[in-house]
């Protein structure tokens, strides 16, 4: 059973790889191709079924993909758009479960507790896809940053109005006040408890002052910050993106260099196998969603599909433009602050209302039987439109979107953004030479430190500086050619790894001495823009 276990997911894995040559080669968000070929894969008799557990995503999954993003988050671009991404994320989902509901009770005759859970299981959006386009389109940084920021807090929202549901179909009782009192608890606990775990962490891998460790640390830090409040009831999706967003800010300060050289790359590589792998799993659940709803009629199920994607798409377009707008017109000093942007950015986000993998998680945690011991109310329905509003947004919305982005006349519109923030970035890494070069004057006075070991260093850093500014130089040779600069450069350090192995095969030089200049190489290469 291992063996075949072991199988499975190396194959899986291999199939991962496969994909994303395809997509890369396309030009397509890889999580798109994973599910339709997952599809596909499903639909092959003979082959096995590969059956998803909730538990996996929830407990195992979703908290190393939310702490990751959370830090990866900038605090300063987060708490600027605070607003903006509350909307979203709060009242937007609440919004979408309403509207979600309505049309189940209305339109399909669903009970409300019924139709009021799958509207949240349906209603956080999945922000990978969108962003994965948005970030190659080069939409404005303000834009990005609230997709960023919507797909953090959304699955919050979602997974305790799930709970919510769950419990008052299971049970029979519900009471709006309680639910409300509850919830501001939660929100308030997790705060709080993910910042405790974000401050313990920091000081943990202070005091090991080791790579290694700090990263084993780091991997454990938003599975200490998630399962303690699902296990009292919460969802641990606030507390996860509290401490990662806590280290994130105050990580700088604490962890070690050679940490974060080391936990970047592992991490880039951890999320890239959890998500690829997840998105793979998702399509293959087709066939044994298929083999549950056989005893619905084809046209109820197509009209139910229709009709609940329906509702998704368009509850978040009735959402977004009037909380884009409203406030800004209602209340001055936002208006002072914050001004209109053109319709074009509400609508675009608007269009980025895919699904994913959460919402199909929570379909499958639903619990076959109530508290009585009946069988849980179309359960198997609600499973089946909710892979259904995944597979069309995901696809058809993510493959749209690319067309909508350059209709809307927004390709490449940050373009202007980046380079400004590119000359920022310039004349910081400049400060930072100079600073360092004012304190090599200090340390010699201070140390009476020899002449020629000063003369040395301060070359080095002269040097530094010299490469920052012809980078920086608009009107230079290199800000008018950077395309050609960069070709350039990696055709040097191409030169220069070639020369490199050659000495090392030779004989001439040790392999520890070699590991040494590769890694400044590697760095040097990573500093060029990909």
């Amino acid at each position: 059973m291992m063996s075949s276990t072991i199988q499975v997911l190396v194959v899986l894995l291999a199939v991962v790889a496969a994909v994303a040559v395809v997509a890369n080669r396309l030009k397509v968000p890889p999580s798109i191709l994973l599910v339709l070929t997952g599809v596909v894969i499903a639909l092959i008799p003979g082959l096995p079924t590969v059956e998803l557990a909730p538990e996996l995503v929830l407990l195992l999954i979703l908290p190393p993909v939310i702490y990751n993003s959370a830090f990866l988050m900038s605090w300063r671009e987060f708490q600027f758009n605070l607003r903006p991404i509350t909307l979203l994320a709060v009242g937007g989902v609440v919004f979408t479960t309403l509207a979600v509901a309505a049309a189940a009770h209305w339109v399909m005759d669903l009970a409300w507790p019924v139709g009021f859970l799958l509207g949240a299981i349906v209603s956080p959006p999945d922000a990978i896809a969108p962003l994965s386009i948005a970030r190659r389109m080069e939409l404005p940084r303000r834009l990005l940053v609230i997709l960023e920021g919507e797909a953090l807090a959304n699955d919050a929202t979602a997974l305790i109005l799930y709970r919510f549901a769950v419990g008052a179909i299971a049970v029979g009782v519900f009471s709006f006040t309680e639910a409300a009192g509850i919830f501001a608890a939660i929100v308030a606990g997790e705060i709080l408890w993910g910042v405790g775990v974000g401050w313990l962490m920091l000081r943990l891998r202070r005091w090991v002052k080791d790579p290694l460790i700090e990263i084993v640390l780091s991997v454990l830090t938003p599975f200490l910050a998630f399962w303690p409040p699902v296990h009292l009831g919460g969802s641990g999706v606030l507390a996860t993106v509290t401490a990662g967003l806590y280290v994130s800010y105050h990580g700088p300060r604490l962890i070690n260099p050679r940490t974060r050289l080391q936990g970047i790359f592992f991490w880039e590589f951890f999320i890239y196998v959890l998500e690829g792998m997840v998105f793979l799993i998702t399509g293959l659940q087709a066939r044994t969603i298929l083999s549950r709803i056989g005893y619905y009629p084809l046209s109820q199920l197509a009209l139910s599909a229709l009709v609940i994607t329906a509702a998704v798409i368009v509850a978040r377009f009735v959402w977004i433009f009037p909380t884009a707008y409203l406030p800004r017109w209602l209340v001055p000093p936002i208006r002072r602050r914050d001004p209109s942007p053109p319709w074009q950015w509400p609508f675009v986000l608007a269009f980025t209302g895919v699904r994913g993998i959460v919402s199909l998680a929570a379909a499958l945690a639903i619990p076959f039987l109530t508290a009585s011991g009946a069988p849980f109310p179309s359960r198997d329905l609600i499973l089946f439109l909710t892979f259904s509003v995944i597979l069309v947004t995901l696809v058809g919305q993510g493959l749209l979107l690319p067309w909508v982005i350059r209709r809307l006349g927004l390709a490449h519109a940050g373009r202007r953004e980046r380079e400004v923030n590119r000359a920022e970035e310039l004349k910081a890494r400049a400060e930072a030479v100079q600073a360092a070069a004012e304190r090599l004057d200090q340390l010699a006075e201070e140390r009476n430190l020899p002449a020629e070991v000063i003369e040395v260093v301060r070359a080095q850093h002269q040097d530094r500086l010299q490469h920052i500014e012809d980078r920086s130089a608009g009107d230079g040779v290199i800000g008018k050619h950077s395309d050609l600069h960069e070709e350039v450069e990696r055709l040097l350090i191409h030169a220069e790894r070639t020369r490199i192995n050659d000495l090392f095969r030779g004989g001439k030089l040790k392999d520890e001495a070699r590991r040494r200049i590769e890694r400044e190489l590697d760095l040097r290469e990573a500093e060029l823009p990909k």
